[in-house]
């Protein structure tokens, strides 16, 4: 078995203060969110030599404030992200979410495949925003922006 790099995150964490907590079935999906994150994912604070990562993510000001510390708590940096540039993409996502689940129960198989093309589509569109907004401060790659944008989405969902 290969070791894991180390320009990676280990742990993130939820500031319950500013993001607060929701119904079960959100943490839930939060949680979810979260595993899949840690569980594979490339993550480098640019210019930073080291990791892996802890994330503690909080909001302040419709700001995404990522606090990235080393593995033993020490702090390396903190980049405020403006989420107003994913607020339209992230309403759509949920639209077509809905969409989606509600296809599930009565459409035909390639109606509920169209949809789903269209929301994978949206996910990577968002995922692409991510990445540039992060760009020259945090370094990812796609996968770990999709998954970081799936927690994103998580976030902003009331349940």
């Amino acid at each position: 078995m290969s070791a894991k790099p180390a320009a990676r995150l280990i742990s993130v964490t939820l500031d319950e203060e500013s993001i607060g907590r929701s119904s079960p079935d959100v943490e839930h999906e939060r949680a979810i969110a979260i595993y899949d994150l840690i569980e594979e994912n490339s993550f480098r604070p640019a210019a930073h030599e080291g990791g892996p990562y802890a994330l503690l993510l909080s909001i302040t000001e419709n700001r995404l404030c990522f606090d990235i510390r080393s593995q033993n708590g020490e702090p390396v940096v903190t980049h405020l992200l403006s989420l107003t540039p994913l607020r339209k993409i992230v309403k759509d996502y949920f639209m077509i979410c809905d969409s989606y689940y509600a296809a599930i129960r009565t459409a035909t198989p390639d109606k509920i495949e169209s949809i789903d093309m269209g929301r994978r589509g949206l996910h990577d569109e968002g995922s692409n925003i991510l990445m540039e907004r992060l760009k020259d401060k945090i370094e990812v790659d796609f996968g770990t922006a999709r998954r970081l944008f799936t927690l994103i989405c998580v976030l902003h969902w009331k349940g």
